[in-house]
């Protein structure tokens, strides 16, 4: 039996919501290309971290939104990526360049180490699990200090700068932007491809029912490393652009709250989808900072535009936050 056709209604609606959002992303992206020129160093260097967070969040979606991998532990793979560059350098005068990927590799690698002792776990239990791999990354970064200068952490870390090129702060700071609104963009059209992918689909029926999508033939091993890996990947490169930005590294800056924070970004935006999380964290790491003149009013006009943004989302109807299975005829090989 064929699928019901499209209301001819249906699919004007759907067309102009997307030329919407195709608009709004132009509009959008011809801001972030513009506007960091006419800012101040400080809020390019604002601006740099909240799309250091957009990678962030983006990575976690692919853990929690996708697969449906509670990790409460995702500071861990950002402190990975930090200190690889900031090992790296110290040791072996690796610079900013050659760092990003390795950082990120680095990192992906920890998500697959931890996945192999945690491939049964599910819900609460890996959730636990996670959080006592975060807290144990942060802590050996605390007390080996021969390793990673313990609680003083690695100081003097280059800024990203181009060959022949030795930019002042001003130039390092709209380098590091513009490399950093290249790799979120890069980061939201992989996780997008990803999720409309094979292993994508995978994922998400992982994420539904674990045991069904096992009898229909998931591998459930390769599949759950494979979320690890790409997820801590995505947060190896954000902790190299911290590294980066901050010029400084520490265990401090890898605590809990930064797991927290990134999740906030993935449940807000919405897990699964891209452009949610996208915005959510632009308003997570934006909003506080543009708020500050309302001095002692600021946190609560914020958790007040918080919590209406998650009534206008819970309101609002499905989008491709689930992936949505082919159409009634397609096989998709």
């Amino acid at each position: 039996m064929s699928a019901p056709p499209l209301a001819k209604g249906d699919a004007g609606g759907f067309d102009k919501r997307t030329r919407e959002w195709r608009a709004a992303w132009a509009i959008g992206a011809a801001l972030a290309l513009v506007l960091p020129a006419a800012g101040s160093t400080y809020q390019v260097s604002v601006l740099t971290s909240a799309l250091i967070t957009v990678i962030l969040g983006l990575g976690l979606n692919i853990i929690v939104g996708l697969a449906g991998l509670l990790n409460l532990g995702y500071a861990a793979f950002y402190a990975v990526g930090a200190y690889a560059y900031a090992l790296l350098n110290l040791h072996f005068g690796v610079g900013f360049w050659t760092a990003l990927p390795l950082g990120g590799l680095i990192a992906a690698g920890c998500g697959a180490a931890l996945g192999f002792p945690v491939l049964r776990l599910r819900g609460d239990y890996l959730a636990i699990v996670t959080l006592g791999f975060g807290e144990i990354v942060r802590l050996v970064l605390e007390n080996w200090s021969a390793f990673s200068g313990g609680p003083s952490g690695i100081p003097n870390i280059p800024r990203a700068s181009l060959p022949g090129w030795e930019p002042g702060l001003r130039g390092a700071t709209l380098l590091l932007y513009y490399v950093s609104l290249a790799l979120a963009a890069l980061a939201a059209l992989v996780v997008a491809r990803l999720r409309d992918s094979r292993i994508g689909r995978a994922w998400v029926a992982l994420r539904e029912d674990e045991l069904a999508a096992e009898a229909m033939g998931v591998d459930r091993t390769r599949v759950k490393l494979a979320a690890l890996a790409a997820g801590g990947f995505w947060a190896g490169i954000a902790g190299v652009l911290f590294a980066a930005r901050t010029t400084f590294v520490s265990p401090a800056s890898f605590t809990f709250l930064e797991s927290a924070m990134a999740l906030a970004v993935v449940v807000l935006g919405g897990p699964g989808s891209v452009g949610g999380v996208a915005v959510a964290a632009l308003v997570l790491v934006l909003l506080p900072e543009y708020l500050r003149p309302l001095a002692q009013y600021r946190m609560l006009v914020f958790g007040a535009a918080l919590a209406a943004m998650m009534i206008l989302r819970a309101r609002r109807p499905a989008g491709r936050a689930a992936v949505q299975p082919a159409p009634a005829g397609a096989v998709r090989r």
